[in-house]
């Protein structure tokens, strides 16, 4: 996917829910899954959608949640939505994030020309901001697809 489609498809996710974001289970390349939604008016139904992160040779994940907040989110409680609405602190059950302030291609990125000197193909460099976690990928190409229902990114076999 070329700079303009991948900064494309970052916008086409700013406000929506990221409900997931590790590793795939082969290690190489990492995914975000976010659920979308428009104005029901419009008759475009929710879904979710897979952003893969191609060749991801960088990632940095961070709080956004400020400490004084975390502070007050240490309740168990707090992980079940159910068990946690009427609390103080971080819900942390509600199991999404809000993509805002989003997503944004950082331009001339040097860690990102770094991995394309060593690798020899282009590399970019992404920061996804939620309230949540803010997290920064270097990767080389962005894979975006519908999630099929019943979608496991890991399962334990016998």
């Amino acid at each position: 996917m070329d700079v303009v489609a991948i900064r494309r498809a970052l916008d086409d996710v700013f406000d929506h829910a990221l409900v997931y974001h590790a590793f795939t289970d082969y290690m190489r390349d990492y995914e975000i899954i976010v659920y979308t939604t428009a104005d029901p008016r419009t008759g475009i139904p929710p879904e979710h959608l897979r952003y893969l992160f191609r060749y991801c040779v960088e990632t940095h994940v961070r709080t956004a949640v400020r400490p004084e907040t975390w502070k007050e989110s240490l309740d168990d409680r707090l992980i079940d939505y159910e068990t946690g609405k009427d609390l103080d602190g971080y819900v942390w059950g509600v199991k999404w994030q809000c993509l805002c302030p989003g997503a944004v291609l950082l331009e001339d990125s040097p860690l990102a020309q770094a991995w394309s000197d060593a690798i020899g193909i282009e590399f970019h460099e992404v920061r996804i901001e939620t309230n949540g976690h803010d997290l920064t990928l270097v990767f080389s190409d962005l894979i975006v697809t519908p999630v099929s229902v019943g979608y496991a990114p890991f399962t334990v076999d016998a």
